[in-house]
């Protein structure tokens, strides 16, 4: 199986990857990753950001193959019973295509606006172990009991620990794509760092009788940096752009005039059945989860912007249309100042007769550049040196130590763009 990638080139499963990762992208539940956005909004910020989880998921595999063959390489260092047989190589290339398997459309907003819906980590694990879902019966088909232990591979609770730290850890290969491909798509160079001298510098350590991957100090040190440093400054340009922000808290307004419809008795039309579901706080089945997809939901915009509740239809129609709120950063070392600009900002809009909760936002954007335990447990990345005793990434790095733990957070105020200069003069001396 040959693919061409805009990121990767030239992406070659074959043998025993080719079985697996083939198998699996003709599943329903697969395919319809191609319908759900990478970015979400970001694509109204910039333009080329339409790529979508599918091609993210196949990029993800690709990772995972290379750090296979990197394992294998250096598995001398291990004990016969830690190093990777063929069902721990199908496990490992299956959890790296499918760790997407359970977002919802526009990204993370649907878990985490509509009351009682979970995050999509254990909707993917419901997907897996469910067995009517063809990506259940594939896998199974490939070897029996295979679901059930992606599953645990994802969630952290496979038997070689460090395949799991691989597909959701410090360093892993779901970021080692995004940032990548994200940079790429959007146009912009802040997220690229040297992916094969990285994961050349990769290597084992045993820390207190657990044996995890770590980075060969003097090599592995810079392109690490890099990784980190890339995340850093993708978030801050990027998935924490003002207009992103903005357009999230937009879709964040419209949501929650659903479910208040919903809960009133006066649902929208159309109206698909997870939206019902979750604004009543009654079960989701897997099958109603699946349906929902970006253009599902856009769809329904389509129709709110018709409908017949005006709130909903302003809202829907601003978002189509792309008509954004307008935002003003608000200084992060005073937060004690934000609840007054909030307040103003609302009184301004509410004499206009508008729904101030459902028009002006406090967003509170945040991100640790590079997290390192401090409970004294073995997580995190570790640094080998000749002759020298294991280190902590932060320890050995200056950079990232100076960034460890570190929460950065960008205070905004959203509101309609209309009102700029009414929520400027009211908050005149408030800010200062």
């Amino acid at each position: 199986m040959i693919l061409r990638d805009p990121v990767h080139g030239l992406i070659v499963f074959e043998g025993m990857a080719e079985r697996v990762v083939q198998s699996l992208l003709d599943t329903r539940e697969v395919q319809r990753l191609r319908r759900v956005r990478q970015l979400g909004l970001a694509s109204l910020v910039f333009p080329g950001a339409e790529h979508t989880r599918f091609v993210h998921a196949i990029g993800t595999a690709h990772v995972m193959q290379e750090l296979l063959q990197r394992i294998d390489a250096c598995s001398g260092e291990l004990p016969s019973d830690h190093r990777l047989d063929d069902q721990a190589r199908a496990d490992a290339l299956a959890a790296a295509l499918l760790h997407d398997l359970g977002h919802g459309p526009f990204s993370h907003l649907f878990e985490e606006v509509l009351p009682h819906a979970k995050h999509h980590e254990m909707w993917t694990a419901e997907i897996l172990l469910d067995p009517s879902t063809e990506v259940n019966q594939t896998l199974e088909s490939i070897s029996s009991g295979m679901a059930a232990r992606v599953a645990k591979l994802l969630s952290g609770d496979y038997h070689l620990g460090y395949l799991s730290q691989s597909v959701s850890g410090t360093l892993d290969v779901d970021r080692a794509d995004y940032l990548l491909r994200d940079s790429h798509m959007t146009g912009v160079r802040y997220g690229l760092y040297d992916l094969d001298w990285l994961l050349h510098a990769l290597t084992f350590a045993c820390v207190e009788g657990r044996w995890v991957l770590a980075v060969q100090g003097r090599k592995g040190t810079p392109p690490v940096e890099s990784f980190f440093l890339g995340r850093h400054f993708m978030y801050q340009q990027v998935y924490h752009h003002k207009a992103t922000r903005a357009a999230d808290a937009l879709v964040r307004a419209i949501f929650m005039r659903v479910s208040e419809l919903i809960v009133e008795g006066t649902p929208p039309d159309p109206l698909l059945p997870a939206f019902r579901a979750a604004a009543l706080g009654e079960p989701i089945s897997v099958a109603d989860y699946l349906r929902m997809d970006d253009a599902e939901l856009l769809t329904c915009l389509s129709a709110w912007e018709h409908g017949g509740d005006a709130t909903l239809a302003g809202l829907s129609r601003r978002l189509r249309c792309r008509e954004l709120p307008k935002t003003l950063p608000l200084p992060h070392q005073h937060p004690e100042k934000w609840k007054a600009a909030l307040e103003r900002a609302r009184r301004v809009v509410a004499r206009d007769g508008l729904r101030a909760d459902l028009t002006v936002w406090l967003d509170r954007a945040e991100d640790v550049p590079y997290q390192e335990p401090t409970d004294g447990s073995t997580d995190g990345m570790w640094v080998t040196f000749r002759h020298r005793p294991l280190q902590r990434l932060g320890d050995a790095s200056f950079l990232l130590g100076q960034l460890r733990n570190k929460r950065i957070e960008r205070p905004l105020l959203i509101f309609p763009g209309e009102y700029r200069p009414q929520v400027l003069e009211a908050l005149h001396g408030v800010l200062d």
